[in-house]
């Protein structure tokens, strides 16, 4: 038996036409989005396969598609290898609620349903336009909060992913998000830019969405994970009575995904990027170059990944 991290990625690794080539394989992938479709009414293979990618690309549409999407994949690696033990998981934002299937901890229609609302409160939570976001590189902690600091005079902006070293995104009221762009130029920043997203998302801002989230938070029949997820928050697994409060804490603080990728990397020499996209094998490959993490978003990565579980 292989023991292996499984991560799961959050919002930016969708993509009109994901996992096509592993549904021409694999039932579980269609089985698995008609189930997610038949819990919110909506046909999320169209929207995944098809588009298009305005649609897709929408918070509370991109949620549910990309949990399905991860639970989809996951269900065809326990298929083709009975040889998978998972010891440990994290999931980059959304991706912690796939973490949370993929442990037993919550049923896939809730957290289809979850997602879902999440997804909407997420768009409310500050008017179109008005919050934003924008990736700096190669700035450290303690600068990019200076930059935040300096931009602070035009608004809410906070440091929002910490997604690897020198890989840090900001959030916040967008004229202090355009304030913060220069200044980080100034400080030494390779990089600056706006990032294409509807939201301010783990800022403060997304106070706004907290107490309705934290309704279907409480609604939600949790139970004890079945192997350790480690939370953005805190880096930290829950106990099943913990859960509610991390997820509802995770929606307006910042990612650390450093921190989880540290935290859990002890469990396993090898990691599992379960879901579309390659996102998260690139970040890992910053935040600890000796954890291998092998991705399964198409056939030829997938049943690579597979052979490695099997241990060829």
């Amino acid at each position: 038996m292989t023991d292996v991290i499984a991560y799961f990625p959050g919002q930016g690794a969708q993509q009109v036409g994901m996992l096509t080539d592993l549904a021409e394989q694999y039932s579980e992938i269609r089985e698995t989005f008609q189930e997610a479709s038949d819990a919110i009414g909506q046909d999320l293979w169209a929207l995944a396969s098809e588009g298009p990618a305005e649609s897709l690309n929408l918070t509370y549409n991109t949620q549910p598609a990309l949990l399905t999407a991860s639970t989809a994949v996951l269900r065809v690696l326990h298929s083709q290898s009975d040889d998978m033990n998972i010891v440990a998981a994290a999931g980059h934002s959304l991706g912690e609620y796939s973490a949370l299937v993929a442990a037993d901890a919550i049923d896939f229609a809730d957290a289809v349903k979850l997602v879902k609302k999440r997804g909407e409160l997420m768009d409310q939570a500050v008017p179109a336009g008005d919050g934003g976001m924008a990736a700096i590189l190669n700035l450290d902690e303690a600068q990019i909060r200076e930059v935040c600091e300096q931009a602070s005079g035009h608004g809410v902006v906070e440091p929002a992913n910490f997604n690897a070293p020198g890989q840090i995104v900001i959030a916040g009221a967008m004229p202090a998000v355009e304030a913060a762009i220069p200044l980080a130029k100034e400080a030494g920043a390779k990089r600056a830019m706006k990032l294409v997203v509807s939201g301010p998302f783990h800022s403060s801002l997304m106070k706004a969405a907290a107490e309705e989230l934290g309704q279907a938070l409480n609604a939600i029949s949790w139970r004890q994970p079945k192997f350790p997820v480690y939370h953005n928050v805190d880096n930290a697994p829950a106990e099943q009575h913990e859960i509610a409060n991390k997820l509802l804490a995770q929606l307006y603080s910042p990612v650390n995904w450093t921190g989880a990728v540290t935290a859990s990397r002890p469990k396993a020499n090898a990691a599992i990027e379960i879901g579309p996209g390659k996102v998260l094998a690139g970040l890992n490959k910053r935040i600890d170059k000796s954890l291998a993490t092998y991705g399964t978003g198409d056939l030829k990565s997938l049943q690579a990944a597979v052979e490695i579980i099997q241990g060829k």
